[in-house]
């Protein structure tokens, strides 16, 4: 079959990295892809949200599946879109619906959501601009440090975790009545502050049957030792050490189960990723945030532990026969570190040449901010690209990309090198 998977990062490339290698998949699309998915597929210079031109290459090119991998597409209803189109409505579209995409679009929803379906997160309320003063008022109620979430998407850099009362407030006016966000905060939510150990589950599901993928954290800040301003992720690793099997059995009951089943009690359309963004608070799971596809560097340390053909568990999914897939995994720990352009996750140069890639031996290297000038390959985003290992352990498996990660050059390349400190 033809398969399109829309985005240009390096979670889109590790898709296009699988998927290639299915002896189902003839031929592969990405829209707009980057340097590395355009030697393994065939790049379209197509935004993620233009859906007329993506119909237009789907009926071209006679393409039967669409991978979704980024959110705006799916907040904005492309999976709608094909449902309610003739021409498009038997095509498998992986991704949940506009209804569904609203876990991510809204956390105002994601929080009424769990509050319905008795899923722990931390206790919070949402206010807009005529309700400030209300908004203060619960402030002086919570004890410091105080997190300020956008409701709407605000490209992973919505939430503002602050130690001081005053400035909590400040921030809070500026997020209101300056649209600090745009219209991302017209609606701002506050929570209790959750003092643990993050992680990341993902859960596939075709709307009635799921299976847990492997779990994996990553690391958002873009200074060692988690200081600093936070990023869209600067490395991860897979599995968790520290997600035992009664821990996940807490997930599973707890959190999981009643998201899917809330899912199916709303009769929501929801054919795709589920990544719940979870704190372990002494021993207990509690969800601080949804994500309605996969995470961007988790991906590039779970996909390549499985051992299935992703296409055939796509099909799967397409048609409600999820529950006919049993995940073969790579028994090996993952790890990627995450090579950014200097000055991100502020003010950054683009078109750095980079040099060494060719070099890499046993590691996997996954292109995100990355294009192709005059046959070379340049940086084009602040995430530039990650460098994946597999081994018998994370620490065996990150020393090798570190390693690896020696022979990559280019103009003020930054990492961590602390990915895995507090594990």
């Amino acid at each position: 079959m033809n398969i399109l998977i829309l985005g240009s990062g390096g979670r889109e490339h590790t898709f296009a990295y699988k998927i290639a290698q299915s002896s189902k998949c003839e031929r592969l699309f990405v829209a707009p892809g980057n340097a590395g998915t355009a030697g393994i597929a065939t790049n379209v210079a197509i935004g993620v949200t233009d859906f007329e031109a993506i119909k237009k290459l789907v009926l071209d090119e006679q393409i039967t599946m669409v991978v979704v991998g980024p959110e705006d597409p799916l907040v904005q209803g492309v999976y709608d879109f094909f449902q309610n189109d003739k021409e498009l409505s038997e095509i498998a579209v992986i991704g949940p619906s506009k209804r569904g995409a609203l876990l991510e679009g809204s956390k105002e929803r994601a929080k009424e959501f769990m509050a319905m379906y008795d899923i722990p997160t931390a206790a919070y309320e949402s206010f807009k601009a005529e309700s400030l003063e209300a908004g203060k008022a619960f402030l002086e109620k919570l004890n410091a440090p105080y997190v300020l979430k956008a409701d709407g998407l605000a490209a992973g850099k919505g939430v503002v975790i602050l130690n001081d009362l005053e400035e909590a407030k400040a921030e809070l006016t500026d997020m209101l009545t300056n649209q600090k966000f745009g219209t991302a905060s017209e609606t701002v939510v506050i929570e209790e502050f959750l003092d643990g150990i993050e992680l990341s589950v993902f859960v596939l599901t075709d709307g009635k049957n799921y299976i847990t993928l492997p779990t994996a954290k990553d690391y958002k800040r873009i200074g060692e030792g988690d200081k600093g301003l936070n990023t869209g992720g600067m490395g991860a690793i897979s599995p968790v050490p520290f997600a035992d099997d009664a821990f996940m059995e807490k997930i599973e009951n707890r959190i999981i189960k009643p998201t899917v089943d809330g899912l199916k009690a709303e009769d929501i359309d929801y054919k795709g990723f589920i990544f719940i963004g979870l704190i372990k608070v002494g021993d207990e799971p509690k969800v601080i945030e949804y994500n309605v596809r996969m995470g961007d560097p988790e991906t590039e340390v779970v996909l390549p532990r499985i051992k299935n053909d992703l296409v055939e568990v796509f099909e799967k999914v397409a048609a409600q026969k999820l529950d006919e897939v049993t995940l073969d995994l790579d028994a090996r720990a993952a790890t990627t570190v995450m090579l950014v352009s200097g000055g991100y996750p502020e003010a950054y140069e683009k078109g750095k040449m980079i040099t060494g890639t060719e070099e890499v031996e046993d590691v996997l290297v996954f292109h995100a901010g990355t294009t192709l000038k005059d046959g070379e390959v340049v940086t084009a985003g602040g995430r530039v690209m990650a460098v994946t290992s597999l081994d018998a352990d994370f620490r065996a498996a990150l020393k090798n990309s570190y390693k690896n990660i020696e022979k990559i050059k280019f103009d003020k390349m930054n990492y961590r090198k602390d990915i895995g400190f507090d594990l």
